[in-house]
């Protein structure tokens, strides 16, 4: 079922009647509610508000103070509105379409349901270890239907990147990442250097070794690297803190990824984790849940934010990439995120609607909790 989220730090409040509208009248109204709950106060059905910070208020004349107690689970609600308000659904991909190499349960009959009903589909991922090309392939390979143009890798968004910046062609990449980054900066007219390459070389540390750098790289692009080692943290660290101008740029800072169905893997934000250590600087970050995407996204296909839902697995990339953009957004809780997480007390990244899994939306129901 998909339901919309609660935070025990949040009031939330439900309404079942009429009689109760004008105590919620009484309720200051300098609160943001969620899109979801939009004139609901004419529905003689339940509906469910939630506030995004703590409120005090006095309930009549009971003298309650600050209300953070979580509201009872409502009879189930069509989800025909959520999909109808929508235009674009824009998909991350590890976690909500597949795990590994396995396709999760129900997702082509529900990616054919939505395009049914005119919806444009996007796909988002932060993994760079596949270009567009090679993620169409994988999406042919699990029986999906998906064109490269509805595909956009964080790969793709770090040569789009320098693009957008007219970053010189005279200038050389230093890659540390897999072949996605190299053949989307190829396709840009990118020179560059490093990527799996590098990965089989050593340093030998004897006395007074002095390690050489190519002077010409202004960029060092970092993603997810399965070859990674200590040759390249030394090399892209000398081209940062020795260049001058040197960018860098990483692809995202996932701190885990989906490489097998069975467990959870060390992700992209560990690789840039070492060169931000060794350099002591911050990366521009181009993936989720960087504005860069987001922006481009909506002027590529020429939408309004608020008509895009972001669905993903993960809070701190998927869930703060869409609230960034002012989209509306689903959690699926069939990756890294788990019900426990998601309404753990330190938790500060609420979707708007959350859910097991993106085929739950066959159901078209709606329970609020």
């Amino acid at each position: 079922m998909l339901r919309s989220s609660t935070l025990t730090q949040s009031v939330t409040v439900t309404c079942v009647r009429h009689s109760h509208r004008q105590w919620f009248q009484s309720i200051p109204v300098n609160y943001r509610f969620f899109d979801a709950a939009r004139n609901s106060l004419s529905s003689p059905n339940s509906a469910i508000f939630k506030w995004k910070r703590k409120a005090n208020y006095n309930r009549h004349s009971s003298g309650m103070g600050t209300f953070t107690t979580r509201a009872l689970a409502q009879p189930p609600q069509n989800a025909d509105e959520l999909i109808d308000s929508v235009e674009t659904f824009i998909f991350d991909c590890d976690g909500v379409i597949w795990k590994g190499d396995k396709l999760i349960d129900g997702v082509p009959e529900t990616l054919d349901m939505l395009r049914s009903k005119g919806k444009r589909l996007v796909f988002v991922t932060n993994n760079s270890t596949k270009s567009r090309k090679q993620y169409g392939k994988k999406f042919e390979t699990l029986g999906l239907n998906v064109s490269e143009e509805e595909i956009f890798a964080s790969s793709f968004a770090a040569a789009a990147y320098l693009k957008s910046i007219d970053f010189p062609k005279d200038k050389k990449v230093y890659v540390i990442g897999e072949d996605g980054i190299l053949k989307e900066l190829e396709l840009a007219g990118y020179q560059y250097l490093g990527g799996p390459e590098d990965g089989g070389k050593k340093i030998e540390l004897k006395p007074g070794f002095l390690m050489e750098h190519d002077e010409d790289v202004g960029a060092v692009v970092v993603g997810f690297d399965r070859y990674f080692n200590y040759y390249k943290i030394q090399y892209g660290t000398l081209c940062i803190r020795e260049n001058p101008g040197c960018l860098f740029i990483a692809t995202n800072r996932d701190a885990v990824t989906h490489l097998t169905d069975a467990q959870e893997w060390a992700g992209g934000g560990s690789m840039v984790g070492a060169l931000s250590g060794s350099t002591q600087r911050e990366p521009l970050v181009v993936g989720k849940p960087s504005t860069f995407m987001m922006d481009y996204l909506a002027n590529k296909f020429g939408i309004s934010k608020s008509q895009i839902c972001m669905v993903g697995d993960r809070l701190d990339t998927d869930i703060l990439f869409g609230q960034n953009g002012g989209y509306k957004t689903l959690l699926v809780l069939s990756g890294v995120t788990t019900l426990a997480m998601l309404q753990s007390p330190n938790n500060s990244i609420q979707p708007d609607f959350y859910t097991n899994k993106i085929s739950d939306f066959l159901s078209l129901k709606a329970a609020a909790v």
